[in-house]
């Protein structure tokens, strides 16, 4: 299916779920109500699927990652949660913290219903150090029942305790933004990090829309407290729907060092990313700030809306970046929800993970971003097992022994020495989640498809394909790179997509090189050192614990070499 049918089916299900929204009272459309499980609590924890080293809370529901900081010595994670059940609803903010951002404790939940501008939920904000103040939550709360958004301010308690266990929320402040005129009340929410500028001012962002237009309005603040919206929005764009948890930081130019948010220069672009309610994937430009005009224009290197530059092309949403002062990096959190039913989650007593913390800077070419696990999680790495150059010759599966394939941080390099079988490439595969569908790792190339066979049955009954398939285009090459679910599990209640991107990679080299993260729900990968990235979730019945196993595979005519292969059994966080 082509992108235009594609949009426009997806628009026909927008109109539709959005009178949901409307017969729900305006509650967020892609957070489905299930008013009589929202306090259900299982009575026990199913432990089957849960991961080892990806951030969950020991039971019942979370959604998106909140406020991520690094104070005094010790990163703390806010995030959406449910301390009642494991589906959306009853949401606080609760809080944990690290001195790894691998190993966290949970401390009391920071943010809850309990005022006036926040009786009906606090849902997703950021933090911002302010100095002479420390710590400062925006968030968004809702005062009724009509979903009506409102900005809102929190301080710590005691801006002295490391741990910042408790928040107090200022009713002679609070809330401290309400939409005005010829802005929607009940689509305003998630406001971004603030930064400061040489005019004397901080400045934030609002998530919006206007009819089916994004919007991400600026307001301004001198004492942090009082908030003027700037003339005109930083920047919209039509045919996106509402702006979700949006995100606005500088990167540098060269190098990796990040930069803290409120850095401008010649030496700068900025990213605007876009989490889009009706999609429910994230977007972002890279672009040029123009602080005397409050305006972002987004260069043109690639597009400004649904088909845009991802953080990630599977599941992965509501991502939030911080910048962490002590290493000089920006490490970017997102949400994966889970793909099966509300009945499962309900009955296993939980629901959502975060993906591993990444560390984000700009790619080179300074037409993307790259990303890449933080190295803290090398940390978990325990028993090795190599690979080195194993030839595959079509239909070829040779499995990795030694590790524990169900828990597992696997980096391989694949070579081949021709492109001359290469497929032709039809310029109307425009899709890639499509064309991985259509194509698939069964179905015998060219070049490809060559990857890794994750969560594996011994007899492949089920298994979780990320592969790479490279096709020839009129004066190019294309590479497709796939995590594909559709064989991920002989349970049928479950969402199996073909998640997939385009990676832009130099073949001159003719080597790809892949790293991806098994956790046994979760297949996390990493495509040519981050330039295309896919999170998956995926729920295998008969490749669990010691019967789940680890493949590489060519099903190409092409033969392909997997040149060198480092696996490692991944070690189980602390996460309490």
């Amino acid at each position: 299916m082509g992108i235009i049918q594609n949009r426009l089916t997806i628009f026909l299900v927008v109109l539709f779920s959005l009178s949901v929204i409307l017969i729900n009272n305006g509650v967020e459309g892609f957070h489905e109500i299930y008013p009589h499980l929202q306090s259900v609590s299982a009575i026990s924890v199913s432990d089957q699927h849960r991961t080892a080293y990806h951030f969950q809370p020991p039971r019942n529901w979370i959604n998106d990652p909140n406020g991520p900081m690094y104070y005094n010595g010790y990163y703390h994670l806010f995030y959406q949660y449910n301390p009642n059940g494991s589906v959306w609803g009853n949401i606080v903010w609760a809080h944990s913290v690290s001195k790894d951002l691998v190993n966290w404790k949970a401390l009391e939940h920071a943010i809850y219903p309990s005022k006036p501008f926040d009786k009906f939920g606090c849902w997703s904000g950021s933090t911002t150090v302010v100095p002479g103040k420390g710590p400062v939550i925006l968030y968004t709360g809702i005062t009724d029942d009509k979903n009506t958004q409102v900005q809102c301010y929190a301080v710590p308690e005691d801006p002295s305790d490391p741990l910042l266990v408790k928040w107090v929320k200022p009713d002679d402040i609070n809330p401290i933004v309400i939409a005005d005129k010829g802005v929607n009340g009940s689509a305003f929410r998630d406001p971004t990090t603030a930064w400061w500028s040489k005019d004397g001012h901080w400045r934030m962002l609002v998530g919006s829309r206007k009819k089916h237009k994004g919007i991400a309005y600026l307001y301004k603040s001198k004492d942090f407290i009082k908030w003027v919206k700037a003339k005109h929005p930083i920047h919209s764009k039509s045919s996106t729907g509402m702006w979700e948890c949006p995100d606005f930081f500088p990167v540098a130019l060269e190098g990796k060092e990040a930069l803290d948010t409120g850095v401008i220069g010649n030496n700068v672009k900025h990213v605007l990313k876009n989490s889009l309610d009706m999609t429910r994937f994230e977007y972002y430009t890279l672009g040029t700030y123009f602080p005397n005009m409050d305006k972002y224009v987004p260069d043109n290197t690639s597009e400004d809306g649904w088909g845009g530059l991802r953080y990630d092309y599977g599941n992965f949403y509501a991502s939030k970046s911080f910048f962490d002062p002590s290493k000089n990096r920006r490490i970017l959190w997102g949400w994966a929800n889970e793909s099966d039913s509300k009945e499962d989650d309900v009955n296993k007593g939980w629901a959502g993970i975060q993906a591993i913390p990444r560390t984000i800077w700009l790619d080179p070419s300074k037409r993307q971003l790259l990303q890449w696990p933080i190295e803290e999680l090398n940390s978990l790495r325990g028993k090795e097992v190599k690979m080195n150059n194993q030839k595959l010759n079509k239909g070829d599966y040779v499995e990795v022994k030694g590790v524990t394939a169900p828990q597992a941080d696997v980096e391989a390099t694949f070579s081949f020495s021709s492109l001359d079988k290469a497929e032709a490439f039809d310029p109307s595969w425009v899709n890639a989640q499509d064309l991985c569908a259509q194509k698939g790792s069964k179905l015998q190339g060219g070049v490809g498809p060559f990857g890794l066979l994750t969560l594996a049955s011994q007899d492949l009954e089920e298994f979780t394909p990320v592969f790479f398939r490279i096709f020839k285009a009129a004066n190019k090459h294309v590479v497709l790179m796939c995590s594909d679910a559709t064989s991920s599990s002989i349970k049928s209640n479950l969402y199996k997509p073909s998640f997939a991107g385009f990676l832009d990679v130099d073949l001159t080299t003719s080597k790809i090189p892949l790293r991806s993260l098994i956790d046994h729900s979760v297949v996390e990968s990493f495509g040519a050192g981050g330039k295309t990235n896919i999170l998956s979730r995926v729920y295998p019945a008969l490749a669990v614990g010691d019967q789940a196993h680890l493949f590489v595979f060519n099903n190409g005519t092409e033969p392909i070499t997997v040149e060198n292969l480092q696996a490692w059994s991944m070690g189980k966080a602390d996460i309490k």
